[in-house]
């Protein structure tokens, strides 16, 4: 997609998801979510309004989840932002 990548795009009934994954081994570097800055934030949903428009899509609810990757631990955030 121009502008950029959505590393997951999922829906369930009238809900789509646009879905940031964050991966990090360890935690040197904080917890891998904080990564989620308000710049790509506001890259995520240009690129959402853009998949939306692209394909047709109306009359969904639209939201913004992080699934954070530390080591083994996988800790998803629904509506993240």
């Amino acid at each position: 997609m121009r502008g950029g990548e959505i590393d997951l795009i999922v829906r369930r009934g009238a809900t789509v998801a646009f879905v940031e994954v964050k991966a990090r081994a360890t935690d040197a570097f904080g917890d891998p979510s904080l990564a989620v800055t308000a710049r790509k934030q506001l890259r995520l949903r240009r690129l959402a309004a853009s998949w939306l428009a692209a394909n047709n899509v109306h009359g969904v609810e639209v939201r913004f989840d992080v699934v954070s990757i530390l080591g083994v631990v996988v800790r998803v955030i629904e509506a993240a932002f």
